[in-house]
Formats: C-alpha cells, structure tokens, sequence
C-alpha cells in the first residue's frame, strides 16, 4: 500500500500541479449581465432590442436596454471603456474611421431613408427640399448624421435651409400642422413611426430619382425599390413604385465582449433577421457584409461555420463552462496520459526491487563458499544467508507479485542445498 500511494500519489501530486497552472490561464466566467445601446422609445432599435431581450433570457442572460438619441451617441457610449454599454445598435454610414475597442458583429437589416412632405406641398425631387424647413433628427441621431450628407450631395446646406432637430415622432405632427416642410427620419418598415407617416394620407412619400449615383458616391448605401401597395395592398401604401436609399443597420460591440456572449448574440439575431423582411431576403441577415468597423474573430467563424458546435447540443451555460475549461486538458494531455503508461511500470518495478536486491547477495555467498576454507569464514557466510531469510519472511507484496517472492525463497534453498553439497553439511537454518 505504502509503495502504491509513493508511486500513484506522486503522480497525482503532479498532475494536480498541472491543472493548477493550467487553471491560471481559465477565462473568467461568462458575464450573466449585458448593456445595449438602442435609440429613442418606440425606434426599431429598441424593438429589436427586446426581441434579442426574450431571446437571451431564455439562456440565462439578462439584457439590459438602454435608450439614447441613437447611432451616434451609441457609437460614442461603446467606445468610452467607462461609457457602460457592451453592445449597440449603429447605423451604417457614421463611421468614417477606426474607433479603438470596438468591433463588428455584423450588419442586421436595412434602414432606409424615408423623406415625408405635406401632399399640398408635394416636393417632387430632394433639391426641392432647398429653402424649405427639414426636420432631420436630434443631435446624436443617425438620422441627421446621414441626412445632413445626402442634403450636401444635393447641394442643401445650412445656408440654403432651415434644418431642424426634431425626432420623428415630434416631426410627423408639425409637418402635419404645416409648421415644417420636410421631414427626414431613418428606421424599419416595421417601425410603428414610419408606419404611421406611410398611412398618413395627409403626407407622401418621396422616391430617389437619382439613388444609384447616391450608392457610387456612398458605399454603405443600398438602392431599394418599395413596390406600389407593398405596405398595404388595401390601401394601395404607397401608392406607386418608391426608391430608397438604405443604410444597414449594424451590431457593433467592445472588443472585449465575451466570445460566448457574441455568439449568443449573433444566434438572436438570426432568429430575430433571419426570415427577411420587406426588404430582406431571407437569409439575408445577420451578414459580415456592409459593415465599416473590423469584424470580430468571434463573428468571423460565426459566419464561416455557424454556432459554435458545443452550442448546438448543450445548454448555453454547459456549453461556456466546457470552452473555458477546455483549456485543462493541456495538463490531462502533456501529463495524464504520459503518466498513465508509466506509472503502473514503475510501480511494479519498486514491488520487485524489494525483491531483486537479494539475488545480489545470494551471488555474492555462492562466489564467496568457493573460496571459503577456514570455519570461521564459512560461519559468517552462513549467518549471512540465515540473516537474508530472516529479512525476506518479512516481506510482504501484493498477491499479483507473490510469485517472485517464493521464487526468491526457492533460490535460498538452492544456494542451501549447494553449500550442503560441497561438503559443508547441514547449513544453518531450513528455509521455510
């Protein structure tokens, strides 16, 4: 037993000093908590937001939504380490260059651009927009982040119009008032605003006449055609062919966020995107495409090889827990597995050396009889070979090894009856 736990309980001690080590380099564990970024109440962004909320309950993960003036603030919150949000909705085109700690997880669905005018005034084209008063959207928005660019193409500045920082929802009833002429707002078809402006038979929409000379000169934006009556056939809304321009709207996330938790993410919102819209195909989106900020490596192998497969057969929770320790089987590898095909070895070598020491000695007695004339030196040969087997009945080896350990005892009496026969009588004691 003693030499059992010798043998086994070093190697234990060792490997346990491996999954030690190895235990340093864990990640911590998966954040339970996450902060999203959405946009104004009653916005797109803050219905998709609780879409992806249910969805990430449902794994144990609590989303918390955090309204703001949109795409702008919200890139702005993600990039501040100390600005609390983890992920965000962003518009496409607000980018013009790297932002540090932030990345992409893909674009999500079309935003188009929607420009409503009072039917009595009925602005045919966007440069009859010049000298009118344009609600593009608060200070923050994507909305007047896009709008004011496309009102510069057309040659509208803020010298040549009166642009107002009113929110779609402000907007839409002083534009119904007449107050204002114009007004520029970004969002889904699904949006209950844009919705509400499109069933407005006080207002109408405004089609691009140019919108492909629009996508050559802005990369991000898509042409889109919204056939006549696809809102609602009905009502015929709209009621002829209408072109937009659309950015797409963008997940975007800190560079730090949790792999296991961007995938997550990245599941939901193929459920939530997946099946297409008015504008999306299905399976259009999620997409790496369309997007300005550097694509996560997360995303990445999303995108190339779908959820991770842990996720597919285990809960999120057990599926985490695995990846993050997977990195202990460096220690059942480099050491566990070596281990097991030396330690019973060696184990059975220390049983046997107990045993194999003696035969050295027994060589030695036999070499030393020949030579052996006196009593005296004869004596003390004799005493050797009694004080060998006393030592050797007190051996004691698990059963499996027992066979060597008679077969040592046999051998004593071999070394016995040679002396016998070389004329030295009866030698000592009669080995048992």
């Amino acid at each position: 037993m003693n030499e059992r736990l010798k043998v086994f309980g070093g190697g234990a001690v060792l490997a346990l000093m491996g999954f030690l080590i190895a235990y340093q380099f864990v990640e911590p564990a998966t954040p339970t908590t996450l902060r999203l970024a959405t946009g104004g109440a009653g916005g797109a962004y803050q219905a998709f937001g609780e879409e992806y909320a249910g969805l990430l309950a449902e794994n144990g993960i609590t989303l918390e939504l955090r309204q703001t003036s949109g795409s702008v603030e919200n890139l702005k919150l993600l990039a501040d380490p100390e600005g609390g949000i983890d992920v965000a909705f962003v518009q496409g085109g607000i980018v013009d260059q790297p932002v540090e700690g932030v990345e992409s997880l893909g674009s999500v669905y079309y935003e188009p651009l929607w420009v409503f005018t009072r039917v009595s005034t009925r602005p045919v084209r966007l440069p009859d927009l010049a000298g009118r008063r344009i609600a593009i959207g608060p200070e923050g928005s994507g909305t007047r982040a896009l709008a004011l660019r496309v009102l510069a193409e057309t040659g509208i500045t803020p010298a040549k119009a009166t642009l107002l920082p009113d929110d779609a929802a402000a907007a839409h009833q002083a534009l119904r008032e007449g107050r204002i002429d114009a007004v520029m707002t970004i969002g889904s078809p699904l949006s209950p605003l844009v919705r509400g402006m499109l069933a407005d038979e006080g207002l109408t929409l405004m089609s691009f006449d140019r919108a492909d000379a629009y996508v050559l000169r802005n990369r991000f934006l898509t042409a889109l055609r919204l056939p006549q009556g696809a809102v609602d056939i009905e009502r015929n809304i709209p009621a002829r062919d209408i072109t937009l321009l659309a950015p797409a709207a963008i997940l975007v996330a800190r560079e730090d966020l949790s792999p296991a938790l961007a995938g997550l993410l990245l599941r939901a919102a193929t459920r939530v995107h997946g099946e297409g819209g008015l504008f999306e195909k299905p399976g259009e989106f999620p997409s790496p495409r369309r997007v300005e900020l550097p694509l996560s490596d997360e995303a990445a192998r999303f995108y190339k090889s779908g959820s991770p497969w842990l996720q597919r057969f285990l809960p999120f929770w057990a599926a985490d827990l695995v990846d993050r320790l997977k990195v202990l089987l460096v220690p059942l590898v480099t050491l566990l597995l070596p281990l097991s095909k030396i330690l019973p070895p060696a184990y059975r070598w220390r049983i046997r050396s107990r045993i194999y020491r003696w035969y050295r000695d027994l060589l030695d007695i036999e070499l030393a009889a020949r030579q052996a004339n006196d009593p005296a030196a004869r004596d003390r040969l004799v005493a050797r070979l009694d004080s060998i087997e006393r030592d050797v009945k007190q051996i004691s080896v698990p059963l499996s090894h027992a066979d060597a350990l008679y077969s040592l005892r046999m051998h004593l009496g071999v070394v016995r009856d040679s002396l016998e026969r070389q004329g030295w009588g009866v030698v000592g004691e009669t080995p048992h």
